[in-house]
């Protein structure tokens, strides 16, 4: 009966020192430890990162018009050229011979042309002696007729003379029909002449077209051929050498996301590396902000231009570039870390917005550029209470706190209060509940 009651009283004691355990371990599973940040007054810089390459401002790409084999290649990669200096030749032999035929056929046709005059000058010679023919005609018939009304001669006579005036007119009729046909063919022969001219200046335009010449004064930055290389002009001309306009005065061109894009002005202020020189930054300024959209898998990006002055030709085309641009500052501003708007707590919800004070002309202007968040704030008493604030720029570390002197917590939004920034078990030193073994009984 002892033994009996010795083990129900041991078995009691052991639920109850279970029990006893569990409540512990469960209350030191839901206390937890909370990370605090401060909420601090200082500067803040909005920015933009990027990438791009450096490239010259402007880039000259020189083609050939017409086919042929390099014969002469008189630069090289790096060459510094003037606007107008030779930079290769192209085999002039089949474009020679294409000059001296079309001279040989201008020649010609001005030889025509001569024919052509010297056959009209005939014509009109013969014109002239067919027109004193018919005056002679005329004249006579006109002495006969008056003969005949005298009766001193027979109308015979006079009819003789009608004929050989009609005869005269249509003699004349027929030479300057020649005379016209003769003109004409004068006017055939200059105009071949301006043809074969206008060949043989289109000859001579294509023997020039030999010559590739630099357009521009500049750096050559790309040589595409070789001595001896084919080249062919079709509809598109082939691509011999880039000629960078200049390497001091240059630019990066640098892909802004979409999302980034508005943030951009021309005239803000830019930075950037480049893997080249590590630890180094250049400086540059916004200079364009194109609007022309590329669209890469669905992810939509926007170019902008930032100018920089290249002094020494330090930086080379083609460099990557990293840039970061200023887009906004603000001073002696309050904010908060960032970390502190990811922080959500179960059961802990801001009180319903009271209404809405008149706002001030500084705070309105605020508004319209912030957004809503919410936070929260570390009382005394060791418990949080949450809190909706006005958020404005950020660095990526921390984020503008805008509070209006008219909000119910501008008291408890000051510098120098607690913000909570992360939530950890004391237990497990993690998130989450705490880890434990089940208790061990002595039976």
């Amino acid at each position: 009966m002892k033994k009996s009651y010795l083990i129900a009283s041991v078995a009691v004691l052991s639920v109850a020192v279970g029990g006893l355990w569990w409540w512990s371990q469960k209350s030191a599973a839901d206390a937890v430890e909370y990370r605090t940040g401060k909420v601090e007054r200082g500067n803040l810089q909005a920015t933009v990162a990027a990438s791009g390459a450096v490239n010259p401002v402007a880039l000259v790409t020189v083609g050939t018009q017409v086919s042929g084999q390099i014969k002469e290649l008189l630069v090289d990669f790096n060459s510094e050229v003037k606007a107008g200096q030779l930079l290769a030749r192209i085999d002039p032999e089949t474009f020679e011979y294409r000059v001296r035929s079309a001279q040989a056929d201008v020649d010609a046709s001005r030889a025509a042309v001569m024919t052509a005059q010297a056959n009209a000058l005939a014509v009109q010679t013969q014109v002239s002696r067919a027109q004193v023919d018919l005056d002679e005609a005329r004249r006579d018939f006109d002495r006969k007729q008056s003969l005949v009304e005298k009766g001193f001669i027979a109308q015979s006579e006079a009819d003789k003379a009608r004929a050989l005036v009609n005869t005269s007119t249509e003699a004349l009729k027929a030479v300057q029909a020649q005379a016209q046909v003769a003109s004409a063919q004068v006017a055939s022969a200059q105009a071949n002449v301006a043809q074969r001219e206008a060949s043989l200046a289109q000859a001579r335009i294509d023997l020039e077209r030999t010559r590739i010449t630099s357009p521009v004064n500049g750096i050559v930055i790309k040589r595409a051929i070789e001595s001896g290389q084919t080249v062919a002009a079709s509809l598109q001309a082939p691509e011999l050498f880039v000629i960078a306009k200049n390497l001091r005065d240059m630019q990066v061109d640098a892909s802004i996301d979409e999302s980034d894009v508005g943030r951009l002005k021309v005239g803000q202020q830019a930075s950037f590396t480049v893997d080249a020189f590590p630890g180094q930054t250049f400086t540059g300024e916004i200079r364009q902000v194109r609007k022309a959209a590329t669209n890469v898998a669905n992810v939509v990006t926007y170019v902008a231009v930032v100018g920089f002055s290249n002094e020494g030709g330090k930086l080379l085309p083609g460099m990557t570039a990293n840039v970061r641009v200023v887009t906004d500052v603000r001073e002696n501003v309050l904010r908060i870390p960032n970390s502190a708007l990811r922080v959500r707590i179960a059961g802990v919800e801001p009180p319903a917005p009271a209404a809405s004070a008149p706002a001030t002309p500084a705070t309105e202007a605020a508004s319209r550029t912030s957004t809503r968040g919410r936070i929260y704030l570390l009382g005394e008493d060791g418990k949080p209470k949450a809190v909706h604030v006005r958020l404005g720029i950020t660095d990526g570390t921390s984020t503008e706190l805008i509070v209006s002197p008219a909000s119910p917590d501008a008291g408890a939004l000051k510098e120098g209060a607690a913000v909570i920034a992360g939530v950890q078990s004391p237990a497990t030193g993690k998130g989450g509940a705490p880890k434990s073994a089940a208790p061990r009984l002595g039976f």
